[in-house]
């Protein structure tokens, strides 16, 4: 709790304290009958009553009035604090001075629930992204010293001891350890990193010491990307935070127009006592307050972005949560966001002699090359290489690899290769990138490279599929073969390949234009060339582990792990959060109706009011709070949350 939480706690229990001593004086006649007392008449209590309330009322309602007397002075009359003021002040002026410290007592109570409800949804949110670092160790003339991260320039060495936060994203040069990079992806597994991997700021070192030479400077690393994201996530107001905004503009005015009517015009009509009507008015005042629409529903977007971050995703604004709960069509980039991006062998057909054989001629010939190709052919081969058995290597610019190996002419290359030696080969092979291998002058066979799907990718497009994505397209730039191999493989329901930027953006502007008006686009993204896509689709999303910063940049979303599962996980939270919304919109309109309507008829008094105006909003307060419940992201589940999944997926 916070310094100005407890004081104002300490406000309310005071308050709270003269307001019980008091009351019985406010009642003394009831009181007195209660303990079979005789009715005392001595008008002493009636000069006192009036100072003494006061005291509490003071203790409780100080600022409230003063926020109300300055925001007059600037021009906006019509909030809640101008709508507490006059019905309490109006009150003590009846002599009904209990009701009206009991109005500004439960008032300041809500409002001590709704800045611990918000203190909370920020206090989550600060500890999941609680990855800034506060320095850097820099080697020095005397040894590490440290130094502030934005003092560190690209290419320095930086030395990260066990227990240490990442300052900076980098290559390590020495050590091995193991990362935490739970606040940064949501993943509780812990991450293996050695010589020559790349490694992200915000993660927490674990075991070994680490040496790494900065790649990026401290204003362009994950860590000030992430927290720029969620600082800037709460600037966009979503079309339900909008509405109760320009609701809030026009209902308070006309609440306080129809309080003035209410206590002159019946009056004169009927001839009853003024002071009747305005106390109906004054408790009309108090029911109409809409301070449970204006807390709750920004509030509860707050703690539904708050969930998403514990998740791993990162929601840029409370208009894109609100979005992903009407997604109708969700379309994909193929490398790097359904599949891997990196080659694996995937076949070997060999002709002249085994598999095995095959694929260590390949692995020889391929020794000396760092091409992606050629590492994937090494590491199915997973043997060290005997260098006394190459006696010559030569390379042949964009056709491949001639080699001696145990004095045998081996060409490893492509089809172009094949056709400059003048070796026939088969031409009707598999899907996949074919390397083709000749021994002394005879086709020996092919081994098929190909990328890998992520491992959760099938488990992404069935979750989509359950929670109500009615489509779901791949947009590539690989060959046809390949791209529709991959869509069969996941059950995508189109695949569009060959494409260029250009043409992905134009495919895109066809599948906005067939889907339904009120339905949302989303595309998913990572790669530099997605930039275009993300940002024209109603939601782009970007998978920002791997992702580019161009991307990144681009996108609405941005999921941590790079898991395509999670954009179910995201869908579900933003429906739960929606949901929250239009529970606490119809909950507070529909009682405040109901006691508007019972207070101008006379049938509810003062403390009606105050259950209409403190007790709706405490409770819309706690409903938006759940919208923060989700758990830590586990293997064991698709999303963060249990509770999430038996809502949204439909039973067997």
């Amino acid at each position: 709790m916070s310094k100005q939480e407890k004081r104002l706690r300490k406000r309310i229990l005071i308050a709270a304290v003269f307001f019980l001593l008091l009351l019985p004086i406010h009642q003394r006649d009831a009181f007195y009958s209660l303990l079979g007392m005789p009715v005392l008449q001595s008008p002493i209590w009636d000069y006192l009553e009036l100072p003494l309330f006061l005291i509490p009322y003071g203790i409780i309602g100080w600022d409230i009035l003063w926020r109300a007397v300055r925001n007059i002075a600037h021009g906006q009359v019509f909030d809640e604090n101008f709508l507490m003021s006059v019905a309490t002040v109006g009150a003590f002026f009846l002599g009904e001075y209990a009701e009206g410290v009991a109005v500004m007592l439960f008032y300041q109570v809500g409002e001590l629930f709704q800045s611990y409800a918000v203190s909370k949804s920020r206090r989550s949110i600060a500890e999941l992204m609680d990855i800034r670092p506060d320095y850097a160790n820099i080697m020095g003339e005397e040894g590490l010293v440290q130094v502030d991260p934005e003092e560190v320039a690209v290419g320095d060495t930086i030395v990260v001891r066990p227990g240490e936060r990442i300052p900076l994203d980098g290559v390590v040069i020495e050590g091995h350890s193991t990362l935490d990079t739970s606040a940064l992806t949501g993943e509780s597994v812990p991450r293996d990193v050695g010589v020559g991997q790349d490694v992200i700021s915000g993660c927490i070192n674990q075991t070994g010491v680490l040496t790494i030479q900065v790649s990026k400077e401290f204003g362009q690393s994950t860590v000030a990307k992430v927290l720029e994201l969620v600082e800037n996530a709460y600037d966009k107001k979503s079309k339900s935070e909008n509405f109760i905004t320009r609701f809030a503009r026009y209902y308070t005015p006309g609440v306080v127009l129809a309080a003035v009517a209410l206590s002159v015009i019946p009056p004169l009509v009927t001839g009853q006592p003024f002071s009747l009507w305005i106390g109906r008015a004054l408790t009309f005042l108090v029911i109409s307050c809409p301070c449970a629409l204006v807390i709750s529903v920004p509030l509860s977007f707050f703690g539904g972005i708050g969930g998403a971050s514990k998740c791993g995703v990162l929601v840029k604004g409370s208009n894109y949560l609100e979005m992903l709960s009407k997604v109708e069509t969700v379309v994909f980039d193929k490398t790097g966001t359904l599949t891997k991006g990196n080659f694996v062998v995937s076949e070997i057909h060999a002709a002249a002699m085994d598999q095995q054989q095959l694929l260590e001629l390949a692995a020889y010939a391929e020794s000396y090359s760092s091409h992606p190709i050629a590492v994937s052919i090494q590491t199915a081969y997973g043997k060290a290489v005997d260098p006394a058995r190459i006696q010559e290597i030569e390379e042949v610019a964009g056709h491949g690899i001639r080699a001696q190996i145990d004095h045998r002419k081996v060409l490893v290359g492509n089809a172009k290769l094949m056709e400059l030696e003048k070796i026939p080969y088969p031409d009707n092979i598999s899907t996949g990138t074919a390397v083709y291998l000749a021994v002394d002058g005879a086709y020996a066979g092919h081994i098929l490279i190909a990328d890998q799907i992520k491992a959760d990718a099938h488990k992404a497009i069935r979750e989509l599929k359950e929670i109500g994505v009615r489509q779901t397209v791949m947009l590539t730039g690989d060959s046809d073969a390949v791209g529709q191999k991959v869509a069969a493989q996941l059950k995508l329901d189109k695949a569009y390949t060959q494409l260029l930027p250009a043409d992905k953006v134009q495919r895109l502007e066809a599948l906005i234009a067939e889907k339904s008006k009120n339905n949302v686009l989303v595309y998913v993204g990572d790669g530099i060339n997605d930039a275009p896509v993300l940002a024209r689709a109603d939601v782009g999303i970007a998978m920002g582990g791997l992702g580019s910063d161009a991307a990144i940049e681009a996108a609405d979303v941005v999921i941590m792990t790079d898991e395509p599962s999670k954009i179910a996980t995201v869908i579900k939270i933003s429906k739960k959060t929606v949901g929250i919304v239009w529970q606490n919109i119809v909950f507070a309109l529909g009682v405040k109706a109901v006691v508007l309507i019972l207070g101008a008829l006379g049938f509810a008094n003062m403390w009606w009011a105050v259950f209409a105006d403190v007790g709706v909003s405490v409770i819309a307060i706690l409903n938006a709070i759940r919208a923060l419940n989700v758990s830590e992201f586990s293997p064991q589940s698709s999303g963060c949350d249990p509770q999430l999944e038996s809502a949204y997926l439909p039973s067997n």
